[in-house]
């Protein structure tokens, strides 16, 4: 035991020790004199109104004094994740099954919600229809044109576009996707439906199989089962 003290109370003190130990004495000294200023207020009827000064001056030294040099106490506000832990889940689901680094899929997801979310449309929706359109490819264009993650045709949509945008602002993957869930938005109110509404929105609204609301409706499904599904580790 004595050992043990004996190698603390040796071990050499850091600038730390040695401010705060200045501090703390001072401290002490200041109370003295607060009290000792007291005391002599008490005696000195008529030195009242120059005890209180001097006791106003001494409490606002020390209180200066605690505040100078101290660590200021920073709340580390852990950047809040853009994404619900359902979008979170889809997006890590996403990520395995299309080989699509989570980074680059991090904007397309957020996006996907807070556009989902102000035209009151599913999120999952949103990224079964990118799933199938594009495969999570921004730069993705069909033969007749159609760009980006949703598959936009300019020629129809430019109008929806932001004043200064340019040529190439459809293969933008927020911008895309933002135009791309109102298109969505749309065509479901316009045709009364969901299904109805994804196929006008693939324009295959004439086919009697509506096979791509079923290759969307059945990409939601895996998502939502994805989401679901307990978190590795959990009961």
């Amino acid at each position: 035991m004595s050992a043990t003290l004996a190698l603390k109370s040796d071990r050499p003190r850091g600038p730390a020790f040695v401010v705060g130990l200045f501090r703390v004495c001072r401290t002490l000294l200041m109370a003295a004199g607060l009290v000792l200023l007291t005391t002599l207020a008490e005696s000195h009827h008529g030195d009242g109104v120059l005890m209180e000064h001097l006791q106003r001056l001494v409490l606002t030294d020390a209180l200066a004094d605690a505040d100078v040099g101290a660590p200021v106490a920073v709340v580390e506000d852990a950047a809040a994740d853009p994404l619900t832990p359902q979008m979170r889940s889809a997006l890590e689901f996403v990520s395995r099954r299309y080989r699509v680094s989570g980074d680059a899929l991090e904007p397309i997801f957020a996006a996907a919600e807070s556009s989902a979310q102000a035209l009151h449309v599913d999120p999952l929706l949103v990224v079964a229809v990118i799933a199938i359109e594009s495969r999570f490819n921004p730069f993705s264009e069909s033969v007749v044109g159609a760009q980006g993650l949703m598959q936009v045709v300019p020629r129809w949509h430019r109008d929806k576009l932001p004043e200064d945008a340019d040529g190439l602002s459809f293969f933008d993957p927020v911008l895309n996707v933002q135009i791309g869930t109102r298109i969505l938005r749309e065509s479901i109110v316009r045709n009364g439906g969901l299904v109805a509404g994804l196929q006008q929105f693939a324009g295959a609204a004439d086919d009697p199989d509506r096979r791509y609301a079923t290759k969307v409706l059945a990409e939601k499904a895996r998502l939502e089962a994805a989401v679901r599904r307990p978190a590795p580790g959990t009961a």
